[in-house]
């Protein structure tokens, strides 16, 4: 049996994804801000600049929807309309556990203490967490989205292992992220389990029946665990690959 002392779990995209279509949420930025629309919502996700600025959300968009405007030549657009009717139109409580999660949760919570660290803020995560009913699932949890510095920065992997009391090289991360959690979690010192939402597949999981993804060649970032599903999760407590 592989020994931790406890187990990190991401949030979105990892324990839960959100069941709002893409095309639902962009089609509501416009319609909240009384615009016609223009584009898709392609064009929006590849218009956004980086990761998500938490401390000016509405702004992170209002840039991607000022960049689709002037793609389709659309001049004198409110564009923080449209980020605040996008803001507006998304539904924190649509949200489903990805496979395998609950029993990956379980699996953890089976094994010793159990933390949870997400990038968003309290105000929008705690919506989710009540939504899957695992509010009390976590013996620690960190919000990072209202903390200075977010992952990959190592101080909200270091908040959640001082509150568990426990040793970070001892300690397991579980994430979708290369980026975030797995390079997030190596710079704190923690062993990382990577299990990737597949390519294509918006917020479903999309893994049955697929091949389980490749160890990325990214030299420090390359994670100790690849997993095809959470459902493959357990395994990796049972002492397996």
């Amino acid at each position: 049996m592989t020994s931790f002392d406890a187990i990190l779990f991401d949030l979105d995209n990892t324990l839960c994804t959100n069941d709002q279509r893409g095309e639902t949420i962009y089609a509501g930025a416009f319609d909240a801000a009384g615009l016609d629309r223009f584009g898709e919502p392609s064009d929006l996700w590849a218009a956004l600049d980086g990761p998500p600025d938490h401390d000016d959300h509405e702004g992170y968009l209002a840039d991607g929807f000022e960049r689709v405007a002037a793609k389709h030549d659309r001049e004198g657009v409110d564009v923080r309309a449209l980020a605040r009717g996008f803001v507006e139109t998304v539904d924190h409580s649509a949200v489903s556990f990805r496979p395998g999660a609950e029993a990956a949760l379980d699996a953890a919570r089976d094994h010793g203490p159990v933390g949870l660290v997400t990038n968003g803020p309290e105000r929008r995560q705690s919506i989710k967490l009540d939504a899957l009913g695992i509010v009390d699932a976590f013996d620690a949890v960190v919000f990072a989205g209202d903390m200075p510095r977010r992952k990959p920065h190592p101080d909200p992997f270091d908040r959640a292992l001082e509150a568990l009391d426990v040793r970070a090289d001892a300690s397991l991360h579980v994430g979708d992220s290369l980026e975030f959690d797995v390079d997030g979690a190596h710079r704190a010192g923690l062993d990382a389990a990577w299990c990737p939402v597949e390519t294509g597949a918006g917020d479903a999981d999309g893994a049955d029946g697929a091949d389980a993804p490749s160890a990325p060649d990214a030299g420090s970032r390359a994670p100790a665990y690849v997993l095809r599903s959470l459902a493959d999760f357990p395994a990796i407590l049972d002492g397996g690959p």
